[in-house]
């Protein structure tokens, strides 16, 4: 009688947490370089020297694990967090190499329709033009709020940068750096919700814990609701002045958040 295990026993074998490659600890989140083997296809040649995220560890029948990854550079790299097909790839552990430092994610939210409530989607998309610390990924995600819930819950960053506009009655186009907190109250799941708060509560929503958030938010002059009868798609000139400056903030942020564990950023 084969000793070799049934299909049902196979499926219920628990995955690998971790695998352990040149020395250091392979695991959901860790960052690598990869470096396919064979180079025999289309596919190996375009990912050969690419970054990318594990997403998971996969063991086969006869005991070998696979790592699943998404590349930090593809369009489609949140479909792969959610392990939809053509965004995830497979390597064994020799195929890759262990990339060290923290991963910091900068997200740009708010209706580029809505006046100055776009000004985070035009500041993410200045800074993705820019060169940054290895480890930072800026992001567009306009009024996407549980893509994002999502991506803060399993993408496995050590921290979080939002970019938005914030009301706190000061002049138009002031600046400020925020460590928004959530109350019980507010871990609720609500879809249309954007703000920084509401999406931290959608992030504990979904069974998440969010890793350290921050928020770069600029006064806006104008605050046009939803229901508004007209688009205005244009910043209003204090808040778009504001733009240069706040690029200089969030880089300082970044190199303070990509080499300090523990780095303790005020409120400005």
């Amino acid at each position: 009688m084969s000793d070799r295990p049934g299909y049902w026993e196979e499926l219920e074998r628990p995955r690998p947490d971790a695998v352990t490659v040149g020395g250091a600890e392979l695991r959901a989140g860790s960052r690598v370089r990869l470096r396919p083997r064979s180079r025999g296809d289309v596919f190996d040649a375009a990912l050969d020297g690419r970054i990318a995220v594990i997403e998971g560890l996969e063991q086969d029948i006869e005991g070998r694990v696979q790592l699943t990854v998404v590349v930090d550079d593809d369009p489609g790299r949140d479909l792969g967090m959610r392990g939809i097909p053509g965004h995830r790839f497979f390597f064994a552990p020799d195929e890759v190499e262990p990339i060290g430092g923290r991963r910091v994610l900068v997200a740009g939210i708010g209706n580029v329709f809505l006046g100055d409530d776009g000004w985070g989607v035009a500041l993410a998309d200045r800074l993705a033009r820019r060169e940054l610390p290895a480890g930072v990924e800026v992001v567009d995600y306009g009024i996407r709020g549980m893509d994002l819930a999502y991506a803060m819950a399993d993408g496995g960053y050590d921290a979080v940068v939002l970019l938005d506009a914030a009301p706190r009655g000061e002049a138009a186009g002031t600046l400020y750096v925020i460590e928004p907190e959530v109350d019980e109250a507010d871990v609720v799941i609500d879809t249309h919700g954007m703000d920084p708060v509401k999406v931290l509560a959608m992030v504990q929503g979904i069974g998440g814990s969010p890793p350290r958030t921050l928020v770069v938010g600029c006064e806006p002059a104008n605050r046009l609701g939803a229901d508004v009868e007209e688009f205005v798609v244009e910043l209003s000139e204090p808040v778009r002045a504001a733009l240069s400056e706040a690029e200089l903030l969030v880089e300082s942020l970044l190199d303070e958040l990509v080499t300090t564990d523990d780095t303790e950023v005020k409120e400005r």
